[in-house]
């Protein structure tokens, strides 16, 4: 009897250890493939490039099959997208082209990556339909939203120059664009520097005149920047990003309906208004080297921004493009 006990302790040890090999086995085959990948964070603002790749999916599936999990972070401006980028709570963010200068200037690391075609006609200037405003001189004395940081700085530095004006000639209030669109519709604000699709919301909402846009002042660019340490680290990674974002880019250049019943549902604006501001753009998003007329652009946004005190150091933009 006691063999009989001997002989089953050790049949049921002998089918545990079995039943724990197959497991494993089963685990191996059919466990989360996720947590093998490794993880790329990207920042980004609601309908911006980075946004389209997210809600396609087709970034997220070809990353996935190279081996990385692209997780999407989202934030209101480019400016707290290079707080987070320089704190590395995100390896990759896309901004306009005044948020990278001034991260430049305050001594983060950035790299830029890749660049996309100009938003120009979509940014500018909004006045309400009965101010009287026509020209750019007649800002003179006004109340003007604005976000420090991001492209609607430079703008309207650039828009006052223009007209012969300085910034102390009228009143800059500084402002999130969701707290400036709703002074702008209240007329608390005599003017509004902004871009889509808020350019666009007004426009259709409250019957806002584009006082002037983007053209000649700003190309307020679409830019995916990463910081030196991680870009140079990872080359490969970038090179994905960039191929995979060109590609939905041409899908949304090439599918502008499509475009728009997708950014209506998710932006929560009526079709209208993302029609206005999708057919006034070109989607596109190129790899940058410090060989490209862009270094131009920036260095221009840098040195103004420079002149006018709103930056404490000069800065070199090509430092920061990759050969």
């Amino acid at each position: 009897m006691k063999h009989k006990r001997i002989r089953l302790a050790l049949l049921l040890i002998g089918l545990l250890a079995w039943l724990s090999v197959a497991f494993y086995g089963y685990r191996q085959v059919h466990a989360d493939s996720s947590s093998s990948l490794t993880t790329v964070t990207i920042g980004y603002q609601k309908g911006d490039p980075v946004d389209i790749s997210r809600q396609r999916g087709e970034l997220v599936k070809k990353m996935k099959a190279k081996g990385y999990k692209v997780v999407f972070k989202e934030f209101q401006n480019g400016a707290a997208l290079m707080t987070a980028l320089k704190a590395g709570s995100i390896d990759y963010a896309r901004a306009g082209d005044t948020p990278p200068v001034t991260a430049q200037a305050t001594g983060t690391q950035i790299a830029y990556i890749a660049a996309g075609a100009t938003k120009e006609y979509g940014t500018g200037i909004l006045v309400g339909k009965n101010s009287g405003i026509t020209t750019l001189s007649q800002l003179k004395g006004k109340k003007i939203a604005y976000t420090s940081g991001t492209a609607a700085q430079s703008l309207i530095i650039k828009a006052l120059k223009k007209a012969g004006l300085t910034t102390s000639d009228v009143t800059l209030v500084d402002m999130s664009q969701s707290a400036a669109s709703v002074a702008f519709a209240k007329g608390q604000v005599d003017a509004w520097v902004t871009w889509d699709p808020y350019t666009a919301t007004a426009q259709v909402q409250n019957n806002a005149v584009l006082l002037t846009n983007g053209t000649g002042l700003t190309k307020n660019r679409d830019f995916l920047i990463s910081t030196q340490t991680y870009a140079a680290s990872h080359t490969t990674v970038s090179k994905y990003l960039v191929s995979y974002l060109s590609a939905d880019m041409t899908w949304a250049q090439n599918h502008k309906s499509a475009l728009v019943t997708m950014l209506s549902k998710t932006l929560g604006l009526s079709k209208t208004i993302v029609e206005k501001t999708v057919n006034r753009r070109t989607f596109s998003m190129q790899a940058l080297t410090n060989t490209s007329s862009i270094v131009q652009e920036q260095q221009a946004i840098a040195d103004l921004l420079y002149a006018e005190g709103v930056i404490k150091t000069k800065v070199t933009v090509k430092s920061a493009f990759l050969t």
